[in-house]
């Protein structure tokens, strides 16, 4: 469901995921909830994406945050696709246009320690060319992530994607499977 692939012996009814860059579509995150019964905090400050979330927060484990994921806690830009029938906004501007909101971010690795976490079991990241600095501050920061699903938005020039593809593997990750820009990766070992 939602197009995400993932190792379903991974996840149970303990399972605690994050999940950035919800927009209008949360079925990737109802299906999780619903096979196991864990716990899914989405992220997502864009206006649209907090409309929506509103329409499900009735569901048991389901925790939305207006807020979007960054390397550190900082207020940022997030800047407008150019078809306003589109939901997904950019902190790095991918579609350069001149309008824009102001939301705060947090770094995953403060938000697992603020919720009272020792780690996760899944990051999804589908937040628009963020997912570099993003996957950097997780790298940097030791946090423990189980199953790793990012979206690459700016796979041009390929060599940055390789180098992050690179960097994940290098600290024990496993690439399971790439649907197109999806990619997902499983921490190697019990």
């Amino acid at each position: 469901d939602g197009a995400w692939i993932i190792p379903l012996s991974r996840f149970d009814d303990q399972s605690v995921c994050f999940s950035a860059g919800v927009g209008e579509d949360l079925s990737f995150e109802c299906a999780l909830m619903e096979r196991f019964r864990c716990s899914v905090h989405a992220f997502d400050p864009t206006p649209r994406a907090i409309a929506h979330a509103r329409r499900h927060g009735h569901l048991e484990g389901f925790h939305f945050h207006p807020i979007g994921l960054w390397s550190r806690s900082e207020t940022l830009r997030f800047f407008a696709p150019r078809n306003p029938a589109h939901v997904s906004h950019s902190v790095v501007n991918l579609q350069r246009t001149d309008t824009f909101f102001e939301a705060g971010c947090r770094s995953p690795t403060e938000l697992v320690r603020e919720f009272g976490l020792e780690r996760l079991t899944l990051l999804k990241l589908d937040i628009e060319g963020a997912e570099y600095e993003v996957l950097g501050a997780v790298l940097d920061g030791g946090l423990e992530v189980e199953v790793i699903c990012v979206e690459f938005d700016q796979p041009v020039p390929i060599g940055r994607t390789s180098a992050m593809v690179d960097r994940l593997l290098g600290s024990g990750y496993q690439l399971v499977s790439i649907d197109r820009l999806n990619f997902t990766f499983v921490a190697q070992g019990p």
